[in-house]
């Protein structure tokens, strides 16, 4: 028998004990099943509130200090904020000079909401857009058993120019985000209770309660007049996305979970104690779900603005000094600015770590950060400064990024350029995002 021809199917399970376990790409599966995972294109958002520390020139830490490099090119000299990058620095990008159009506007302290989307959002009614991830979660979300992950590190949604999400679905509506760990890891790894059948038919129980529902409410639609139309509209969307979500249970019911190795997590790591430890936690729990390809969009709130939620006390426990807020209006006091950077230094850090965690992922013949773009920043750069909006661009090699320079579009091109760019490495078919004007050919092939 000429070993060499034997192959393993790509989708083979380890059974035994009543369970089934998945395992991962094999060489032993062929080619086709390692082009599988080459293939895969994912993306992460990452979001930090109140801008960068730039000292100006007259500051003693102008120089070392500053969060932007101050040379253009490849040959870039990292600050000392940045250094965090320095393994990195042929996998990802110093971005600045991009902006929101709109932002002039709005008010100062809605940068968050609009970082995914560029809506205006001035004037006294709330309408938001769609956001960037959410229209890559529409593309991939038959592929994966969860459309989209969303944490932040306050949950919820917030309220306008104090959001705690920069998720937006299709209605620009705020979609809820998760900041616990323990619920997180639940939510994603934890199989349904009950034997598969009976999941099976509580799934379907589940999927007529919705049809009738949607049946009845498109009844009562046409009776109604405009506004009630409107809001009858948003109702249904909502009905339907429950629908989308009964109906996706249902099709990865007989599928087991990849197995991961998930025993380095600490799911009760207290946030108010080791700040850390807990952005840590939640770095891990995407980069697991990346791995186990329970989902290809994934977002992060890191921080909020204007010192609002747990966040903001980040610093203080860290470093003894005041909340992140406070420092983002502290570069007038005697080493303000420099308190200020190493906060920006230690949340470089955590994304480092977060690259780190992606890259000793193999898939393939690369790595998970190979097959992931991901876009870190803020809405600002300095103090309510919506322009120069300060952004680290990584991974995505498979997709055709190019990295190991640093970029200044100097204030004349859209932020929504750089949705449109990622929406296309994620061979997304778009031709425009918002009021992007085209793509950046010079960071993406």
């Amino acid at each position: 028998m000429n070993k060499s021809k034997w192959l393993l199917p790509r989708r083979t399970f380890l059974k035994g004990m009543g369970a089934s376990l998945a395992l991962p790409c094999l060489e032993a599966m062929g080619e086709e099943a390692q082009k599988e995972q080459d293939n895969i294109r994912r993306s992460c958002h990452i979001y930090f509130g109140n801008g960068v520390s730039l000292p100006p020139e007259s500051n003693p830490v102008h120089k070392t200090w500053h969060w932007f490099p101050h040379e253009t090119g490849s040959n870039y000299k990292m600050t000392e904020p940045l250094k965090p990058f320095a393994p990195f620095r042929d996998k990802m990008s110093v971005v600045g000079g991009l902006h929101h159009p709109n932002a002039a506007l709005a008010d100062v302290h809605v940068c968050s909401d609009f970082w995914m989307t560029g809506a205006n959002l001035g004037g006294s009614e709330y309408k938001n857009t769609i956001s960037a991830d959410q229209v890559a979660a529409n593309e991939f979300k038959s592929k994966t058993r969860f459309p989209y992950l969303n944490i932040s590190c306050d949950g919820g949604v917030g309220f306008k120019s104090r959001i705690g999400t920069i998720s937006f679905d299709r209605n620009g509506r705020p979609i809820p985000s998760e900041n616990d760990p323990k619920r997180i890891f639940e939510r994603l790894f934890k199989e349904g209770t009950g034997s598969v059948e009976s999941q099976r038919q509580q799934l379907n129980y589940e999927a007529k309660v919705v049809d009738m529902v949607l049946d009845n409410a498109r009844q009562l639609n046409k009776k109604l007049g405009k506004n009630d139309r409107e809001k009858m509209e948003q109702y249904l969307s909502s009905v339907s996305e429950i629908e989308d979500s009964v109906n996706r249970s249902s099709k990865w019911l007989d599928t087991p979970i990849k197995d991961v190795d998930t025993s380095h997590l600490d799911l009760d790591v207290d946030m108010t104690i080791k700040p850390d430890k807990y952005l840590e936690t939640m770095f891990d729990l995407i980069s697991l779900a990346f791995e186990a390809d329970l989902t290809r969009t994934a977002t992060f709130m890191m921080t909020r603005e204007d010192g609002m939620g747990i966040a903001d006390t980040f610093p203080s426990v860290l470093f003894g000094t005041g909340g992140h807020h406070g420092l983002s209006h502290s570069g007038n006091t005697e080493g303000g600015y420099l308190n200020w950077s190493r906060y920006d230094q230690f949340l470089n850090s955590r994304i480092a770590y977060f690259m780190s965690s992606l890259d000793n992922i193999k898939e393939g013949q690369g790595t998970a950060l190979d097959n992931t773009v991901i876009l870190y920043g803020s809405g600002c750069s300095s103090t309510h400064n919506f322009k120069n909006l300060p952004l680290i661009l990584a991974g995505g090699k498979n997709m055709g990024l190019k990295h190991g320079s640093y970029i200044n579009y100097e204030d004349k091109l859209p932020m929504n350029n750089m949705h449109l760019s990622i929406l296309k490495a994620l061979d997304l078919k778009v031709d425009s995002f918002g009021d992007s004007t085209g793509t950046l050919k010079e960071l993406f092939g």
